[in-house]
């Protein structure tokens, strides 16, 4: 899956992830370290407050983009 990856639970269950940096990121250190299950919780919760902040960031730019700046004034021509 080039797109998705997927990772089985202990229930047997599949579950598919979208590729991210920060997911490979974590991947990759999971593997070296071999962290404990709590480490793992931790950084897939940095994870995610890490796309939250990138979300607030965009947001903030829209709304300022969003907003109505006077092009002009209108002069009445005789």
């Amino acid at each position: 899956m080039s797109e998705q990856q997927s990772t089985q639970k202990n229930s047997g269950q599949t579950v598919a992830h979208e590729r991210c940096l920060c997911r490979e990121v974590l991947d990759q250190v999971r593997d070296v370290l071999s962290v404990s299950p709590a480490v793992h919780e931790h950084f897939t919760n940095s994870r995610i407050e890490f796309l939250k902040g990138i979300r607030a960031m965009i947001d903030s730019r829209i709304e300022h983009l969003s907003k109505a700046s006077p092009q002009g004034t209108k002069i009445a021509v005789e």
